[in-house]
């Protein structure tokens, strides 16, 4: 009996130690519900956030990436048992997949395992003004959804090498950057990575300058840059003189398109190793964008190292204003290649312009109103006039300019200089023109092509043996240089 009864004893203690060990069984393993597959931009960062429950209590959370670099910004508390752990992923610049994955270990050394997937992308939709400072980076395309405006008192910086593409669109629908005034654009590109602004047709990446599917003489596909300022215009309404009017290629319902002031010196910021390329969409009858318009622009403005191709308007006009332009090829342009308005009183120097279609290589216009402050120059430019220009210099009586140190070549055709004369003549006309020279077919005659102009101005040469005209170093970064179009010219 007594046998039974200790058999009976030692049974309960096994039975009752078999209960508590089912009390303390191991907890389960920790589970990690990750967030769904997402998208971010090359060279951006981005947080993800993972749900956990860790039974066990939380001990400690990894993770790594491929495509970039991850970290855990925000864990848990030591022993806490469920919430979210956040990761920030900073991607790398190359477009394509990343992984990040997330490790949970618990307090018993169990652990999860969740990997999402990350695709970076290198592509950017603008449809808003921009209303805040903003900075566009470098390697990302990014595509203009409309007419985008910087507003007064913002800066737009665009880093070196990024594509700008703008879509397609007429009328009131035509894509361009404004920058009104007050406004600031600091667009500064490098020889090796200039900041280029193209269509959303050109198969061209960062990186590339060549496109590799548009030729140079596509145009009109999208608008262009705009930049306007507070400095002085010559404008007028009905015989008055107007401080401020609206720019042309912008509808008069936005008013973020009136430029003119009284500050000579205003700043709209730096534009420096700048494309701009197959602009000039048109919004009216006869009413194209140009590819850089610069309308009351002040001098307190950087502007060098710009390359204007294939454009259906002007390639550079400038409407007022005191800003000076250093080292601008204009290639291509479908209407003037230059042109200066409403007294302009700034400096282009060292320039090219090759080629223009159906207009002039310069299109010179004097004070609308009853303002004028000097003239404005152009010096040391060169000039290969092609088969389609219409005038090599089309002066109005009033024009207010002095130009120096130009070499004109590749006339082939009936071009001439228009007005200079009556330029000359013009009441108080200060301006000059010294130092032209320039190269002829035999059958034609300096006193013919340069009308008016003073033969001790002139000076013929052979062919690209110029004595003065552009600096060319300036220029090997542009498509002109690296496609081989100004070779194929001789220069």
């Amino acid at each position: 009996m007594k046998k039974f009864l200790s058999m009976i004893a030692i049974a309960s203690v096994l039975a009752f130690t078999w209960a508590c060990d089912d009390e303390e069984a191991t907890p389960d393993r920790p589970t990690i519900t990750a967030p769904a597959a997402l998208d971010v931009l090359i060279g951006e960062s981005t947080d993800l956030t993972f749900t956990v429950s860790i039974p066990g209590g939380f001990k400690s959370a990894s993770v790594t990436a491929t495509g970039g670099e991850a970290e855990v910004s925000a864990a848990l508390t030591a022993g806490a048992v469920s919430g979210d752990i956040v990761v920030t992923f900073a991607a790398n610049e190359e477009a394509g997949d990343a992984t990040i994955s997330l490790t949970v270990i618990d307090n018993n050394d169990k652990e999860d395992l969740k990997e999402v997937v990350v695709t970076k992308g290198n592509q950017v939709t603008i449809t808003s003004n921009i209303t805040a400072n903003t900075t566009w980076k470098t390697g990302v395309v990014y595509v203009l959804g409309g007419r985008i405006t910087v507003i007064n008192g913002v800066t737009l910086t665009i880093e070196p090498g990024t594509v700008i593409k703008g879509q397609a669109g007429t009328g009131a629908n035509a894509t361009a950057l404004l920058v009104a005034r007050g406004g600031k654009l600091m667009a500064e590109g490098t020889a090796a990575s200039p900041i280029i602004f193209t269509s959303v047709a050109d198969e061209l990446q960062p990186g590339q300058i060549v496109s590799p599917n548009l030729e140079p003489t596509v145009n009109g596909l999208w608008g262009g840059v705009i930049v306007l300022g507070s400095a002085p215009i010559s404008a007028s309404s009905s015989g008055s003189q107007l401080s401020e009017v609206q720019i042309e290629g912008i509808p008069a319902t936005d008013a973020n398109g009136l430029y003119g002031g009284n500050n000579k010196t205003d700043n709209s910021g730096i534009i420096r190793y700048v494309s701009i390329r197959h602009g000039g969409a048109n919004i009216g009858s006869g009413n194209e964008i140009n590819g850089l318009t610069l309308g009351g622009v002040g001098s307190g403005t950087v502007i060098e190292n710009i390359e204007v191709v294939a454009n259906q308007d002007d390639g550079i006009e400038f409407f007022g204003g005191t800003v000076s332009v250093t080292n601008a090829l204009v290639w291509n342009s479908f209407d003037d290649a230059l042109d200066t308005d409403q007294a302009y009183n700034g400096t282009v120097s060292n320039f090219v312009i090759v080629a223009p279609n159906t207009g002039s290589g310069f299109e010179l216009d004097g004070p609308e109103g009853t303002y004028k402050d000097g003239d404005h120059k152009f010096m040391n430019g060169t000039v290969y006039a092609g088969a389609n220009i219409a005038d090599l210099i089309d002066f109005d009586a009033n024009t207010n300019v002095q130009m120096s140190n130009i070499y004109f070549y590749g006339i082939s055709n009936n071009t001439d200089v228009k007005e200079y004369a009556a330029m000359i003549a013009f009441a108080n006309s200060t301006s000059s023109v010294a130092g032209f020279q320039y190269t002829l077919p035999a059958e034609k005659s300096a006193a013919t092509v340069f009308a008016g102009i003073p033969a001790d101005k002139l000076t013929a040469v052979a062919a690209n043996a110029n004595t003065l005209g552009a600096n060319l170093t300036s220029f090997t970064w542009t498509w002109a240089r690296q496609s081989g179009a100004l070779a194929g010219i001789g220069l």
